[in-house]
């Protein structure tokens, strides 16, 4: 995209020639993130002429230079994070009145939202119930699942402990003495539908006018917690009403949001879920990384969190990296069979997912390169800001690899969801979002009460509790089998 789709909020920076490249703001982006520690990745960067298909191996490189070193890691994080926070615009009034995200976030809100408070009519306790297959899975029947995905790689076991810990303390799942702040309510994986359910304080941030409204106020109806909406102005009417006018534009009204949420009451957990399509989905992610950080300035109780994607490039447990170079060592028949394909395809297909170990934070890694070409370079840049922050964020967060699931903006790409239909052929599943939801809230849970101590470097907080559905242990780098996961797919 090489044009200006919006004319007031956080806009992509403007070139020479007064265009508003997304792509190249991705490639300059990733440039001064490696900068910080390596002028020749830099310069690699910035010479790439065709970033829409040349992206991959840079966001690699990203992710490698700072593997040995945890200093190098947060150097990059935030080198990356101020090339966003200073070359990305906020428009208001029009272009005259266009200053840096940087210079509108030093700014007050113009306006104070009102708060509307939903009190939720359950009384039931709450209670961690994971549904899936058509049962509702809890205490032993879930501890026996968890080790059935640990068993068929597609939890780590860190993650199944978690899980089992939460198990272990239902007390952990009343959240009455927490605020968590949902950015982006109604996304499908968004813990919204679970922790109205477990007494949570929650405040709902999503786009006025859209049909996710009704879900969320009917949830929090039936809910036993309390879900605060924002409102332009003070109403007290019926919930069709509330569900119109209720609701903050992330990309539009970024200090204001920040505002409003600075004034609840604390410990308060702000959670980025929101998601939009192409170039979209980085200014929305960038919106809702400008409130974490405009929080954490304000406020020491702050804790982050996010749901990271699993089709990214991560630093993976040395464990996970040998189960996946034994996978390709023992395709047996299948490597006579694929020769030939690797061959015509120059190696594009069917290649080894985890090739060597590599040296990580006094232990060893292996190196998962899951990213799809499908996504694209603007979702790539969305979910490694995410990273990023979580990295430099120097207290609690909760940072956490979901499972690839079959939510709405997946499965409308035909190609996508053709792949994750045959998925399983390769070893990998594929959550339904219900499924998934219930397991993301419950992770979510066991970081805001658990007393484990920081991960020694970076990577590893990323790698640990990770639900990446079998992508970091298969025998085959994703990308390089999908084309065939979705022929299967469609059969």
């Amino acid at each position: 995209m090489n044009e200006d789709t919006r004319k007031s909020g956080i806009a992509f920076p403007s070139g020479t020639d007064g265009r508003r490249s997304t792509l190249a703001a991705g490639r300059d982006i990733f440039a001064a993130a490696m900068a910080a520690v390596s002028a020749e990745a830099a310069q690699a960067a910035r010479a790439e002429r065709n970033w829409h298909v040349g992206y991959m191996p840079h966001v690699r490189r990203a992710m490698e230079l700072g593997l040995t070193d945890a200093e190098a890691a947060r150097a990059i994080a935030l080198a990356g994070l101020a090339a966003l926070h200073e070359r990305f615009d906020f428009i208001r009034g029009g272009e005259t009145l266009s200053l840096s995200l940087q210079a509108a976030m030093a700014r007050p809100g113009a306006v104070a939202f009102e708060t509307v408070t939903i009190e939720g009519s359950g009384r039931a306790r709450p209670e961690l119930a994971v549904p899936y297959r058509g049962q509702s899975l809890a205490g032993d029947t879930l501890r026996r699942q968890l080790d059935a995905w640990v068993a068929a790689g597609n939890v780590e076991p860190s993650f199944a402990a978690a899980i089992g810990k939460v198990i272990a303390h239902p007390d952990w799942l009343d959240l009455s003495d927490w605020h968590v702040a949902v950015l982006g309510a109604g996304a499908e994986l968004g813990p919204l539908p679970t922790l109205v359910n477990w007494r949570a304080n929650l405040a709902a941030i999503e786009l006025p006018g859209t049909p996710a409204w009704g879900r969320i106020v009917a949830a929090a109806r039936a809910g036993n917690g309390r879900v605060l909406l924002p409102m332009h102005e003070p109403l007290a009417a019926d919930d069709a009403t509330l569900a119109f006018k209720a609701g903050a534009d992330l990309l539009t009204e970024t200090p204001e949001i920040r505002d409003w949420l600075a004034a609840l009451p604390g410990p308060l957990a702000v959670g980025s879920y929101a998601y939009l399509d192409g170039e979209a989905h980085v200014r929305v992610s960038l919106a809702m990384d400008a409130i974490v950080c405009g929080l954490m300035e304000k406020r020491n109780d702050v804790v982050p969190a996010w749901l990271l994607s699993p089709t990214d490039v991560f630093a993976v447990p040395e464990e996970a990296a040998r189960a996946a170079m034994q996978a390709w060592e023992q395709r047996g028949a299948k490597a006579l069979l694929q020769a030939p394909l690797r061959a015509l395809s120059g190696g594009r297909f069917f290649a080894p997912n985890v090739t060597g170990l590599v040296d990580c934070g006094g232990g060893r890694a292996g190196i998962v390169d899951a990213l799809v070409a499908q996504q694209g370079a603007n979702y790539a840049l969305a979910k490694r800001l995410q990273q990023w922050r979580a990295v430099a964020a120097g207290r609690r967060v909760s940072a956490n690899v979901a499972p690839a699931t079959r939510t709405r903006s997946v499965v409308k790409n035909k190609a996508l969801a053709a792949a994750y239909n045959g998925a399983r052929h390769f070893g990998v599943e594929v959550f339904e979002p219900e499924t998934a939801n219930v397991l993301m809230a419950a992770l979510l849970v066991h970081d805001l009460r658990s007393n484990a101590s920081a991960a020694a470097h970076p990577a590893r907080l990323l790698m640990d509790q990770a639900a990446h559905g079998g992508l970091w242990r298969i025998a085959y780098r994703p990308r390089s089998a999908l084309p065939f996961a979705a022929v299967l797919g469609l059969f």
